[in-house]
């Protein structure tokens, strides 16, 4: 019998998503080579890009609670809920962040040449597209399906 602070390793809700980030960040390096024709790994942790990372983890994590729990259980509506405001927010709040960074690094860049101070650039990459946040939550689905298909034992 496995303890209780361990019982995580075998939930297979957790390693869907999980699975769902890691094959998201992969899909996300591999893009950036064919675009850029280099390997950064750093950009397997950056944020932002296609797919939604954080779309795919919460989508896997839902579809894994509804299939263990059932669609109709009350696990699965809280799960779907807190999906739908990752997703939400990945697209909306976050986005315009990145928007309101990019313009206030320009202005930032634009001061600096007048006056000749170093200057820090503010992340403009956070948020996502509704394309990358869909396309995010359809891996996620297929990554949560393929971990039940293949450890139904979990």
């Amino acid at each position: 019998m496995m303890s209780v602070e361990y019982a995580w390793i075998q939930n297979i809700t957790v390693w869907a998503g999980i699975s769902a980030w890691v094959v998201a960040q992969v899909v996300k390096l591999l893009i950036y080579i064919v675009m850029h024709r280099r390997f950064d790994p750093a950009f397997l942790f950056r944020l932002g890009g296609m797919p939604s990372s954080h779309s795919a983890a919460v989508a896997a994590v839902a579809v894994s609670a509804g299939i263990r729990e059932g669609f109709g259980s009350t696990l699965f509506a809280v799960a779907l809920a807190l999906a739908l405001i990752v997703m939400i927010d990945a697209q909306s709040v976050r986005r315009a962040a990145g928007q309101q960074a990019r313009l206030l690094n320009q202005l930032v860049d634009q001061f600096f040449k007048e006056h000749r101070l170093s200057h820090g650039k503010l992340v403009e990459f956070l948020g996502h597209t509704p394309l990358e946040v869909f396309l995010g939550m359809v891996l996620g689905l297929l990554c949560a399906l393929l971990m039940h298909g293949l450890f139904p034992a979990l």
